[in-house]
């Protein structure tokens, strides 16, 4: 079983970057999602893929952390940002291109 070691994306519900400072651990899925026919929900007999989230402080530590307990593991860098931040106050600039 392969685990993905990712540092996780600010939501589109944060203005800041709050929670993308950790590193998190998660493991692949080995069996595919059914739906349940009563209730429509989707799940798996796989514990480790739906319920367990590992959380480090940095990436080396997880990284330790799969070797240690001899799991496979996948590191996705971080990504840098795109656009600089910006003020409100820009918006209602007179040098503010139309």
């Amino acid at each position: 079983m392969t685990a993905r070691i990712y540092c996780p994306a600010k939501t589109a519900m944060q203005s800041g970057r709050a929670g993308t400072r950790f590193w998190v651990l998660d493991y692949a899925s080995s069996s595919a999602k059914t739906a349940d026919p009563l209730m429509g929900w989707t799940g798996s007999s796989d514990m480790k893929a739906d319920q367990l989230h590992l959380t480090f402080g940095s990436r080396e530590e997880a990284v330790a952390y799969a070797e240690r307990n001899g799991i496979d593991y996948r590191v996705t860098e971080r990504q840098a940002r795109k656009i600089a931040p910006k003020s409100y106050a820009d918006n209602f600039g007179w040098r503010r291109p139309d």
